[in-house]
């Protein structure tokens, strides 16, 4: 029986890549000076976002921490 071989093997890697990539969509992000912020960790979902934002905030007072949904990550892929 013959194979349907016409697929381009980086067309495929970079889209399992991007998938991964949407999985994540929930950051803790760090609050800086001027604006700026850091991305300290992604999770797939909001609840284990909101824990390991609870255990920073407990370890570190004095930084100031955020939980945000990241959708730019997701427009990007598209």
């Amino acid at each position: 029986m013959p194979q349907n071989t016409n697929y381009n093997d980086s067309l495929l890697e970079s889209q399992a890549i991007a998938y991964k990539e949407r999985l994540n969509s929930w950051a803790i992000a760090r609050l800086l000076p001027n604006m700026q912020r850091v991305i300290i960790a992604r999770f797939r979902s909001r609840s284990d976002a909101d824990g390991h934002l609870q255990r920073l905030r407990q370890l570190i007072p004095d930084a100031s921490f955020v939980l945000v949904f990241d959708c730019q990550r997701d427009e990007a892929v598209i």
